[in-house]
């Protein structure tokens, strides 16, 4: 046995070859260490093997037709010992055979005798490189590993059959389990809640040419073991490149706090609907009977005045309603269901929708030719309130003979949404305040325009929940352009 050792031998890859023959051995020998290789040599499969029991080798050149323990041997002992080391057959013509048996026990190749320098070097570097690319898996591995079990949200992934593949300590916390680890286990086994394990089943059964996020919400200790819990758990189909499911992931989220504070929002914004739009609905049916008259006669200014009031007051019950639509849309986003959009089909309803309003006013509504957009996971009254509101603000702001195009296109793994517009514009100094609640632009141009200032607010908050952004370009008197930027789906 010969040993060829340097102070930074712990760094070099280690090679062991395993070889009978003392002139393949220092062959081997000189020219991997040559190369840059630890090099260790054995001439026979039993030394190789006490070798092995010693010390890691990255790679192994074993013969196959030796005295004693045969290569085939050693070969299904390396596997099951040192699952991690890549051997390279080394073989006569005679036993091309015995190679390719080799190979089917797990040998990563074979090189035949006699070979050149050059041929065990070529070998020898795709062993290297598949070697790098396993570390590389495996370091990724170990990332996401460590990335998923830190995250507070729970994580749960299943195979194609629905048994648990994935689990990490939030999901464990989250349903109460502290039993023996459940990896390998079927989701019945772990999880009682029937309505839980159907949404699994559902999303691994989804045809391949579907795709939703399914999502529901579980309290009263249905799910969890604590009762006063409320989980949000959303779950879709894993798939490969050509759409096969491999398996679903699901997440759970504890939306406790965030559920609670939905029910403080709600018993005020009914307190608001009580107490303040029932007076107002009262109010504006008295107007409608003095304006019909019911009172006596109204002369053309008290008939002006009460027309007025009535405007003042329906904004004022418009902008509890969109009061009550941003509480939702803030509060209740998060166990939303999501679905397969396809853009190009929203944007023509809307632009269809909006048409007649638009010519009312004389102006121009335009749906540009659309490219091939690839679909979005997204709720689909929210982005289509999305629209409707991108739509109907460039209407209100834009003047008779103006121009609005709706366009699309698709932008570094986002679908960009715009609406351009000729209208009056936004000043510079007012552009970071336009989405922010009850902001409205007042000039001499826009006074008139009737409006609660909480359209764009709703807006960002949509588009900010489906992981999206939104930016506006404007002009003064030019007009303006609005982007909304939303993920691509994924499978």
């Amino acid at each position: 046995m010969i040993r060829n050792e340097t102070v930074d031998n712990a760094s070099r890859p280690r090679v062991l070859v395993v070889d009978d023959e003392k002139r393949i051995r220092d062959g081997c020998n000189m020219m991997l260490t040559e190369e840059g290789f630890f090099v260790v040599t054995a001439e026979s499969g039993d030394l190789g093997l006490n070798m092995l029991t010693r010390e890691h080798y990255d790679i192994v050149l074993l013969d196959l037709m030796m005295p004693g323990l045969s290569g085939l041997e050693v070969l299904e002992q390396i596997g099951a010992s040192h699952p991690d080391t890549v051997i390279i057959v080394i073989t006569g013509y005679a036993t091309l055979e015995h190679a390719i048996e080799a190979m089917k026990k797990g040998a990563f190749d074979f090189i035949p005798k006699p070979f050149s320098p050059e041929e065990l070097r070529v070998v020898i570097k795709k062993a290297m490189d598949h070697i790098r690319t396993l570390h590389d898996i495996a370091t990724e591995k170990s990332r996401m590993r460590a990335l998923v079990n830190h995250l507070p949200g729970g994580v749960m992934a299943t195979d194609k059959e629905g048994t648990i593949a994935l689990a990490n300590p939030s999901f464990l916390r989250m349903i109460g389990y502290r039993g023996s680890d459940i990896i390998g286990k079927s989701i019945s086994q772990i999880v009682a809640n029937e309505t839980f394990n159907k949404m699994v089943s559902q999303a691994l059964t989804m045809p391949g040419n579907e795709f939703a996020e399914l999502a529901e919400e579980f309290s009263h200790g249905s799910l969890s073991k604590d009762d006063e819990a409320v989980l949000g758990v959303q779950c879709i189909p894993f798939r490969d490149r050509l759409g096969r499911n491999l398996g679903t992931v699901t997440v759970l989220h504890d939306i406790t706090t965030q559920k609670k504070m939905e029910q403080l929002k709600s018993d005020f914004v009914s307190m608001v609907a009580h107490e303040i739009q029932s007076p107002m609905n009262s109010v504006l049916m008295q107007i409608k009977l003095l304006l019909k008259g019911r009172m006596g006669d109204v002369n053309k200014e008290q008939t002006q005045l009460l027309e007025r009031i009535s405007e003042k007051i329906k904004g004022l019950s418009a902008l509890a309603s969109e009061l009550l639509d941003l509480a939702k849309i803030e509060a209740g986003l998060v166990i939303q269901e999501k679905e397969k959009l396809e853009v190009a089909e929203l944007l023509r309803d809307q632009v269809a929708f909006y048409d007649e309003k638009a010519q009312t006013k004389g102006i121009t509504l335009k749906l540009d030719k659309l490219p091939d957009l690839s679909s979005i996971l997204g709720n689909r009254y929210n982005i289509e309130e999305v629209l409707s509101n991108l739509i109907s603000n460039a209407i209100r702001y834009t003047p008779e003979g103006g121009n609005i195009v709706v366009s699309a296109h698709m932008e570094e793994g986002y679908v960009c949404i715009q609406v351009s517009d000729t209208g009056f514009g936004i000043p510079q100094e007012e552009m970071g305040r336009i989405f922010d609640r009850f902001y409205r632009i007042k000039s001499e141009k826009t006074r008139f325009i009737t409006g609660t200032g909480l359209g764009l607010s709703i807006v960002k908050s949509i588009v900010e929940a489906h992981n999206g952004v939104i930016q506006v370009e404007s002009e003064l008197d030019r007009g303006s352009t609005f982007s909304v930027y939303l993920p691509v789906m994924t499978y």
